[in-house]
């Protein structure tokens, strides 16, 4: 028993340094390009199901009221401006996976050439926080702006495809 070497006891700072083992490799899993490229296929797998789920229930509801009320305009309506919410919503959502890395970009970039122009550190802080408003502004103006043109058109076709297909069933 006295050949064995005796271990030393853990100090807290050693368990500390053992606890975030995985953490090497989540870094490295999160760095690969295709591990992204799942993420946002995820993603969107996940906000197709639930919009196509929300398109199907509001197709249902629509059937309900049109076969109650069958000279009303009103269901088609109701119908319309739903179904144009949804994919004015689903619009914006995809253009935020794009918007926020040329975003992104954009504002690496513009601080990069402040700093090459000798701007000072606090100036070069000041300016950046001062750009960083003004880009994601105008980023969220742009987003709502296309966001409503597209649930309008979407509104305004869908409200026609329900009168139509209204009046073919009856």
């Amino acid at each position: 028993m006295g050949d064995r070497e005796e271990e030393p006891p853990a100090s807290p700072t050693s368990a500390a340094q053992q606890a975030p083992s995985s953490y090497p490799l989540i870094l490295k899993i999160m760095s690969k390009r295709r591990t992204w490229a799942c993420l946002f296929v995820l993603v969107y797998a996940a906000l197709l199901s639930s919009t196509w789920n929300s398109l199907k229930s509001i197709l249902s509801w629509y059937k309900l009221q049109a076969h109650q009320h069958p000279s009303s305009g009103w269901p088609a309506l109701y119908a319309s401006v739903l179904l144009g919410a949804v994919f004015g919503v689903l619009s914006m959502v995809a253009a935020l996976a794009v918007v926020v890395p040329a975003t992104l970009v954009t504002w690496i970039t513009v601080v990069v050439l402040l700093a090459f122009f000798g701007k000072p550190k606090r100036a070069l802080v000041l300016e950046g926080r001062k750009i960083t408003k003004e880009i994601v502004g105008l980023v969220c103006k742009v987003l709502l702006k296309e966001g409503n043109v597209v649930a309008a058109v979407c509104a305004v076709l869908g409200y026609f495809a329900l009168v139509k297909r209204n009046a073919e069933g009856v």
